[in-house]
């Protein structure tokens, strides 16, 4: 009796090894198998679309947010070269302004004082001019020591170094070459201080107001040369190591492109995220400083390959295929997916780029080939 359970045990485990012995050679024949036979008629029932493969110069490799941001040495602040009272402001934030525009006018005692400095300067630099000349002659005559000729010289060079001193402080003021020689010439004082346009560019932003009181030094006006813009892209940390400076970038729903120029050396601690700069490269009336965007990071590919639509793919035990059209039928051929952007990937595989394949309908045949059915 015993003998006979045994016996009856180890046939059991037999067939249980053959059985699965079998399923495994089912399973590999059937993946072997990596075509499917249908007819034109049987291919058009299906709602197969065939399509060729587009050969891809260019990978994308993520999507992520970016911010339009001005280049630093692009933006610069005018300010209140001299404390006093805004009577009048002539530009407007959006305004486009050229260099040496007139930007804002301001009254201000402490140019007037510094204006009574400077003719008084000129007046000691003249009376120590005439005190050197004379000295200079006395001691060629004989009549002074040379200390005496040596002092006065002191006092003219000091006097010279005064006028230098306030005409540059007129000129930090905002007072030009012109109005300088013309309060020379004239000896009017005038407390009206023009603010100027350092270049050319637009104005970002007003920050003062008419009537009020400023201090000296105290910001007017931000104005920006828009001729270049970067992006600030948030690029996953994890994702770093697919990035290198000079991909390309593309910004959604725009034709405009930049070029990265920069990784950052640390991780924003709230996001997770590494900042990396792109200089945009291309006409960019479309965007403006400040805007959010979204923008793909593409990398040119150094393998050959293709993009198809999204329907072309199918998905079988997390690998992908698509189906190429034989005299016969289908071939099914595995596919590595690099990228993708909207409705298009970009694959690469064995193809020589000739193929055509099925760009919809690759539901029906996947399951066709599986046996599972052919409605999509």
């Amino acid at each position: 009796m015993k003998s006979t359970d045994t016996l009856n045990r180890r046939m059991t485990q037999c067939t249980a090894r053959a059985l699965a012995i079998l399923v495994s050679v089912s399973s590999f024949v059937a993946m072997a198998d990596n075509s499917i036979e249908l007819s034109a008629e049987q291919i058009n029932n299906l709602g197969v679309q065939m399509g060729k493969l587009e050969a891809a110069s260019q990978i994308p490799l993520l999507t992520a947010p970016a911010k339009v941001t001005i280049p630093p040495e692009h933006e610069y602040i005018v300010s209140a070269s001299q404390a006093g009272l805004i009577s009048r402001l002539h530009g407007a934030a959006g305004d486009r302004v050229k260099k040496g525009a007139l930007l804002a006018q301001i009254n201000s005692p402490e140019l007037l004082a510094l204006q009574g400095r400077y003719l008084k300067a000129i007046s000691a630099l003249n009376l120590a001019t005439a005190s050197y000349q004379r000295d200079k002659k006395l001691l060629k005559e004989g009549v002074i020591a040379t200390r005496r000729e040596q002092e006065t010289l002191s006092q003219y060079n000091a006097a010279v170094l005064d006028l230098n001193e306030v005409q540059q402080l007129l000129e930090i003021a905002g007072m030009s070459a012109s109005d300088i020689k013309q309060l020379k010439e004239t000896h009017q004082l005038n407390s009206a201080l023009s603010i100027h346009a350092p270049i050319s560019g637009v104005v970002i932003e007003r920050m003062a107001v008419a009537g009020t009181r400023v201090d000296v030094l105290a910001p007017l006006y931000r104005i920006a040369d828009l001729d270049e813009l970067w992006l600030e892209i948030n690029i996953p940390h994890e994702r770093l190591d697919d990035i290198n400076v000079g991909n390309q970038v593309w910004i959604e729903n725009t034709n405009i492109n930049a070029k990265i120029s920069l990784l950052g050396q640390s991780v924003n601690p709230e996001n997770q995220t590494i900042l990396a700069r792109a200089i945009i490269q291309s006409d960019h009336a479309d965007i403006r400083p400040g805007q959010r965007v979204n923008i793909q990071v593409i990398q040119a590919s150094d393998n050959t390959a293709f993009n198809v639509p999204n329907t072309a793919i199918a998905q079988n035990e997390g690998k992908a295929f698509v189906f190429i059209r034989t005299p016969k039928g289908f071939s099914i051929r595995p596919i590595t997916v690099v990228g993708k952007q909207d409705d298009q990937s970009t694959i690469t595989g064995d193809f020589t780029g000739n193929e055509d394949v099925a760009i919809k309908g690759a539901v029906a045949l996947k399951a066709n080939w599986l046996g599972l059915g052919s409605e999509e």
